[in-house]
């Protein structure tokens, strides 16, 4: 019988949406046929939390689910502590979501203390730098399943993965959602979306789309193998970057008509010579229905 790598899951400040999101997973039988939870805080495990406390239980990986502070208590205990404890035990540690990776949502709360692991949004925290080399960063709010669960194989495999600054995947996070969003035709050529839930037009110029800023892979990995937010007729809300969340999610910010955000890579001088030369073309093919409506 082969033997299965034991996960510990904790839960520290959370929703547990990505609990709830990697049980959307289309192969879990599959997964707990390589993979077991010595402890995860709704699904049945060997361990109670208490025992992992009291106890040094044997695992390979430490998942990190929710926003860290230095007085977080989790069963009379520093949360800060579990993690201490089981990172000289496991062999690499995934935070799992944006706010186990950037503070989140969280850090928005009146705790002043309260980050990602390693991360308060884009600046670095250095509280915990001795594990910094064994973390891998799983941002999303929720996390993409398919994401969490291939990274968790590629350990399993020995795999080197390559990460970006934010000890992300590259393979997952080296591109943006607007790289295989259905609609770029529509943001060639400056077309908006007037209305939610329809398949024509870009929702970047008024609606908030944060898909040519946000690193991820909804349009090129769909969620459950359907479907993305975008090609659903809703904007991208940029959960995967350190910045989330957002204020006025559903509208974009501009300065004299220019998007204040500009796409990842992309100057103002480029960004403005491209407009004007899209300014001169009348796309009728994908301007007419939205305009009759």
């Amino acid at each position: 019988m082969k033997k299965k790598v034991r996960i510990l899951w904790l839960g520290l400040i959370t929703c547990n949406g990505n609990t709830h999101s990697f049980l959307n997973y289309t192969h879990l039988e599959q997964f707990f046929n390589d993979f077991e939870f010595i402890y995860h805080p709704i699904i049945d495990s060997e361990y109670s939390l208490e025992d992992i406390i009291s106890q040094d239980v044997a695992c390979d990986i430490l998942l990190i689910e929710g926003a860290i502070a230095d007085d977080f208590i989790k069963a009379d205990v520093l949360g800060i502590d579990i993690i201490k404890k089981y990172s000289n035990i496991v062999s690499k540690i995934v935070t799992v979501g944006t706010c186990a990776t950037f503070g989140g949502i969280f850090k928005e709360s009146h705790y002043k203390n309260v980050s990602g692991l390693h991360f308060r949004e884009e600046k670095r925290t250095e509280k915990y730098n001795h594990l910094f080399e064994k973390t891998i960063s799983i941002s999303g709010c929720p996390i993409h399943p398919e994401t969490l669960v291939s990274t968790l194989y590629a350990i399993k495999k020995g795999l080197d993965l390559k990460l970006d600054s934010y000890l992300r995947p590259k393979e997952y996070f080296a591109y943006t959602v607007h790289n295989g969003c259905t609609r770029n035709e529509y943001f060639e050529y400056k077309v908006d979306h007037h209305h939610f839930g329809e398949l024509e037009g870009c929702m970047f110029y008024d609606h908030g789309c944060q898909g040519p800023l946000t690193h991820g892979s909804c349009n090129k990995i769909l969620w459950n193998e359907i479907n993305s937010k975008t090609r659903a007729g809703l904007p991208c809300m940029g959960c995967t970057e350190p910045s989330f969340p957002k204020q006025n999610l559903f509208s974009t910010k501009k300065n004299m008509g220019i998007p204040e955000f500009l796409p990842v890579g992309v100057n103002k001088r480029v960004y403005l010579t491209l407009a004007g030369i899209t300014k001169a073309f009348k796309i009728d093919r994908l301007q007419k229905k939205l305009f009759d409506d």
